[in-house]
């Protein structure tokens, strides 16, 4: 059975799907144009995408549960849950502060990004698929909320778990672009289907932000059970 913390990844990846458009419609897109796109190049481009997240998660969850002291884990829930909202805000278009994050991750990017040109145009799966991989690191609001999320399993099999939803939730948008299902895709791009998708990760993030709360208190009364809540108990804090 599907746990309520992949379930919640899942949705961040689906809400921010007119922000995925925008951030990666015009690669996709390319996929579909031409005579070399094939369903290998499209599987294999959003599989290097998504192995790319799945990477992500596993990495930062590593790194997470190396610190085992409560006040770490409540920060990162309570980064978890601004970041959704300040994800959710950008996605309404109401506040973009989170490009502030995004532009101090082009540092990062730049270097990934010269590289990832030399696999266009693409012509092969292999190339789709590092494309993809590329691509996956590329800087982003909706990632660095879902990596946040991630990150608060401190765990690195379940924080590469949650990016794998998170990327999965992102596929009805990119796929159907890259297939050229333009009715679909006006659907997503739609600016009152963005603001209700929008209203949902705020609410999340807002309930994430709520269960942190009231957990915090005795979190910090037993740093050592907060330690084992932190790898064994998550579902107390988000969705």
């Amino acid at each position: 059975m599907i746990s309520p913390e992949l379930g919640a990844a899942f949705g961040i990846g689906l809400a921010g799907a007119g922000h995925c458009l925008g951030m990666c419609g015009g690669i996709s897109s390319a996929l579909g144009l031409g005579g070399v796109s094939s369903p290998a190049t499209t599987f294999a481009y959003h599989g290097g995408r998504v192995a790319s997240y799945t990477m992500l998660g596993a990495v930062l969850g590593a790194a997470a549960g190396s610190i085992n002291i409560a006040p770490w884990t409540i920060g990162l829930r309570y980064l978890a849950g601004f970041l959704m909202i300040a994800m959710g805000l950008s996605i309404g278009n109401w506040w973009n502060g989170i490009s502030v994050l995004e532009r101090a991750g082009a540092v990062v990017w730049q270097p990934v990004q010269r590289l990832s040109k030399s696999f266009i145009p693409v012509r092969h799966p292999g190339q789709a698929l590092a494309l993809g991989a590329c691509w996956g690191l590329m800087p982003c609001g909706l990632i660095y909320s879902a990596l946040a999320f991630a990150a608060t399993a401190q765990d690195s099999g379940e924080s590469a778990l949650r990016m794998l939803a998170f990327g999965v939730g992102t596929l009805p948008a990119m796929v159907t672009v890259t297939l050229g299902a333009r009715s679909i895709s006006s659907l997503l791009r739609a600016t009152s289907f963005r603001r209700l998708l929008a209203i949902l990760l705020i609410i999340a993030g807002a309930w994430s932000l709520w269960i942190t709360w009231s957990h915090s208190a005795h979190l910090l009364q037993s740093p050592q059970a907060g330690s084992s809540e932190g790898h064994s108990h998550s579902h107390h804090q988000h969705h």
